[in-house]
């Protein structure tokens, strides 16, 4: 063979080497991406000829189902009250793709999960239509009702999420404004695309769950991860403090941090620097601690953790470099990089209502075959395995949240119901005395067999500009969800 015919020969070898290899990556290595991609039609056209499963809630109330349509796509996705639970369902579309649990447990309701295996053969040998699991959630119905219509009818933007203390089962997961899910599952193109483009140009954002996906400044609530580290390290509920209106930052040419509304801190003592949420004894403390105390405590309570599922991830919780004294100050009145998500900020209240030990958060509790048996329950498991603080320094904090419960104001108060909490009032923005502030609460109840624990945040002061505060917004909203839950109406 002369020279240039055996260049033209490696040269074509070469290329089916590159093509084998390039198929093999495609069809082997990248397969299951490319098949599980929410903007794969082709697997979504696939799905739609058969009925996809259920998402039902504990008691059975159908939160997503389909109907048979008369089109080529054979079934159409519908939500009850979909507004409400779109941050716990998500979405299924055509054009789209999906979201939230809808792409989360896709596996399951497609029917293609491996643990649906034996359905799928015995489906193909007795010539049955194919059909998807189902998925029960953990969600209570009357939870999620009494916080979404709490947020709703002020027109509120922010968040609700509930837990019961000692399963980490997710009761409640809200986000407002919300958008409907039934008009991206409608099969007309244009009629999808006319709602996608409604709710991605939409300057709220209702596509965004700011339960789990969105993380703020906790403000004052944050006090919570702050009071465990010193009760761990000796300090004292009765434990003199300084009451002074303000403190200047260390480090700082006499830049001040204050109390809210720079008043004098009403109480002495560390207990009633809790009650009454003073700024400057927890700034203080938190220079004290230092940042490894804070960090650890922290972590106990979650903080930190980047690979949080439920099973829709999770952004990380974080409180920042802590790389000063004057940052622990501001840190340490949930301020400066302090960036807590609702969901976590709901795991602190459920933490200390069990305890002193996190529970791993969970939305889903079981998953179902077709015939709605059982193939999987969800198990309770510790977050991190290890307690924030003793029992009986958690006994001491939950002393303390109820004492700040009796100093805050706002409605849903009922007497038969003893409930722990703190709120927080935090700064943000480019500036931030001239912004209306987060509002915050956090709270569990009964206080004495903790069932509920729940955060509320109402974004940039609801309808109270600069004068909200976590009890005057937000703190009727949680009771709310509190009393929906343990029947105080």
């Amino acid at each position: 063979m002369n020279t240039p015919m055996r260049k033209v020969g490696i040269a074509m070898l070469v290329m089916v080497v590159l093509l084998l290899a390039n198929a093999t990556y495609i069809q082997v290595v990248k397969a299951d991406d490319y098949r599980t991609n929410p903007r794969n039609q082709r697997v979504l056209y696939d799905e739609y000829a058969r009925e996809r499963g259920q998402i039902v809630s504990p008691n059975g109330t159908v939160l997503a189902k389909v109907e048979k349509s008369n089109d080529k796509y054979k079934f159409t996705r519908t939500y009850a009250d979909g507004p409400m639970y779109a941050p716990v369902t998500g979405y299924y579309s055509i054009n789209y793709g999906s979201g939230g649990l809808e792409r989360a447990e896709d596996e399951v309701l497609n029917g293609s999960d491996p643990r649906l295996f034996v359905r799928r053969l015995s489906d193909m040998v007795t010539g049955r239509d194919p059909r998807g699991g189902n998925v029960r959630l953990t969600i209570d119905p009357a939870v999620q009702k009494a916080a979404y219509d709490g947020m709703a009818k002020h027109g509120y933007t922010g968040s609700v999420v509930a837990l019961e203390p000692k399963t980490g089962r997710i009761l409640a997961m809200v986000s407002t404004p919300s958008y409907d899910p039934n008009k991206l599952a409608t099969h007309s193109g244009k009629d999808q695309i006319a709602a996608w483009n409604s709710f991605v140009k939409d300057d709220k954002n209702p596509m965004l769950n700011r339960a789990i996906q969105e993380y703020y400044p906790p403000g004052s609530t944050f006090k919570l991860v702050v009071a465990a580290a010193a009760l761990e390290a000796g300090k004292k509920p009765t434990d003199k403090i300084d009451t002074s209106p303000n403190t200047t930052l260390p480090g700082t040419n006499d830049v001040k941090l204050e109390n809210y509304a720079g008043g004098v801190c009403p109480g002495s003592t560390f207990k009633d620097a809790l009650a009454y949420s003073c700024n400057v004894p927890f700034a203080q403390l938190s220079g004290e601690l230092g940042k490894d105390r804070l960090n650890k405590t922290a972590a106990n309570y979650g903080i930190g953790q980047n690979n949080l599922t439920v099973p829709m991830k999770v952004v990380g919780s974080t409180l920042g470099p802590l790389d000063s004294q004057a940052a622990l100050y501001q840190s340490g009145i949930g301020q400066r990089d302090v960036r807590l998500t609702p969901l976590q900020d709901a795991m602190m209240a459920a933490t200390i209502g069990n305890g002193g030990m996190a529970m791993t958060p969970q939305l889903v509790q079981s998953v179902l075959a077709p015939d709605l048996s059982t193939i999987e329950d969800y198990t309770p498991k510790e977050l991190t395995g290890t307690p924030v603080m003793s029992s009986e320094n958690n006994a001491i904090l939950k002393d303390m949240m109820l004492a700040s419960e009796d100093n805050t104001k706002g409605g849903g108060k009922n007497p038969k119901i003893q409930i722990a909490s703190k709120t927080g009032t935090a700064e943000h923005g480019v500036n931030p005395k001239q912004t209306p502030p987060h509002a915050w609460y956090t709270a569990f109840a009964p206080a004495n067999d903790p069932q509920i624990a729940v955060a509320v945040i109402v974004e940039s002061g609801g309808n109270r500009g600069l004068a909200a505060t976590g009890g005057s917004v937000a703190a009727e909203i949680g009771r709310a969800a509190i009393n929906a839950k343990l029947g105080g109406g």
